[in-house]
């Protein structure tokens, strides 16, 4: 599988304020980030697949609440955020 509870712990210890701070706005958008990547690829490559591209469109909607939330609580979180991420150009 491609998202083993390792590379949560790593996206986690990363983005969050610790390894077990799962709650975090900024970690749960930067896990979302990561699974919206891959399935990406995977929609890319197999064009076809409408479940996947359902559940492609879901997670992006929810990316997009959380950051309107972060957005609205604390712009300086939300900018350096998605700084880190890459998200906006």
């Amino acid at each position: 599988m491609y998202l083993d509870s390792a590379k949560k712990a790593e996206i986690f210890a990363e983005y969050g304020a610790s390894a077990t701070d799962t709650g975090s706005c900024e970690s749960q958008v930067a896990l979302l980030t990561y699974r919206i990547q891959h399935l990406t690829e995977h929609v890319k490559a197999n064009h076809k697949d409408v479940a996947t591209n359902r559940a492609l469109v879901k997670l992006v909607g929810q990316r997009r609440r959380f950051l309107s939330y972060l957005k609205k609580k604390d712009i300086e979180r939300y900018r350096s955020l998605i700084k880190k991420l890459g998200l906006r150009k």
